[in-house]
């Protein structure tokens, strides 16, 4: 077995948007760890930073 980021054959992306309640120290630990994320891959800016999302 071998490691790609391509999708395999045939795959479907399916995305969708919901909504969870989420304390106010869980989505901090969230929007923390995308900061981090996007810092380490050095994403370009977003039009809403982590945890204002939508």
């Amino acid at each position: 077995m071998t490691k790609t980021k391509e999708p395999a054959r045939g795959a479907v992306s399916l995305v969708y948007r919901c909504r969870l309640p989420l304390s106010t120290r869980t989505l901090t630990h969230v929007a923390d760890l995308l900061r981090r994320h996007l810092m380490a891959i050095r994403s370009r800016w977003r039009a809403l930073p982590p945890g204002r999302s939508r």
